[in-house]
């Protein structure tokens, strides 16, 4: 003889509300999680972004490296002003800002022979770049930076994923600043 089944009342909630308490919170947890990963993302620089940025603080150097050129040859002006004019505008490209002071360059003159400043030069909180006494010296070394700085860019271009409008710009800058290192030592050989 068979028990009579009586009916089964569940005592707690039931497998369907479970199942769907589970997925709203993982639905939940899901969606907090999306916004905390977007606020990192933002923090955090993409590799786009770093080469962007060392790509301006390098022309911004190199601006320096300019105007302290001009500032112990003022001869030059007429040559350098039209590079230096291209270097601002690399800057602003790579979101810089140009420096706007043009402060006087230690020369060789006031350098010991090792090339650094001596102890009677003001020291100053980013020291000047060394500009060596001649003007064939001067030029040369600004065509020396030229040439590294674009050879930095173009191994930043093989080595980092760097997106097309960047890369181009890359790519543009350095072929400048290899015809910059052309004119600034082409004039020298005259």
């Amino acid at each position: 003889m068979p028990f009579p089944s009586l009916p089964r009342t569940p005592s707690g909630p039931r497998r369907r509300t479970l199942l769907a308490s589970a997925a709203g919170a993982a639905l939940l947890v899901g969606c907090s999680g999306g916004e905390d990963s977007a606020e990192e993302r933002r923090a955090r620089p993409t590799a786009a972004d770093r080469v962007r940025k060392a790509a301006a603080r390098d022309s911004a150097d190199l601006l320096t490296r300019y105007d302290a050129v001009l500032a112990a040859h003022p001869a030059l002006t007429a040559r350098l002003t039209p590079l230096r004019a291209e270097v601002v505008r690399h800057v602003s490209a790579f979101g810089g800002a140009p420096a706007r002071t043009v402060t006087p360059a230690p020369t060789a003159a006031t350098s010991t022979p090792g090339g650094t400043p001596s102890p009677s030069s003001s020291p100053s909180s980013s020291p000047s770049p060394v500009v060596p006494v001649d003007e064939k010296g001067a030029l040369g070394s600004l065509a020396g930076v030229e040439r590294t700085l674009s050879d930095r860019r173009i191994t930043a271009l093989a080595d980092a994923d760097v997106p097309g409008e960047l890369a181009r710009l890359l790519a543009s800058v350095a072929a400048a600043g290899s015809a910059h290192a052309y004119l600034l030592t082409e004039g020298n050989a005259r």
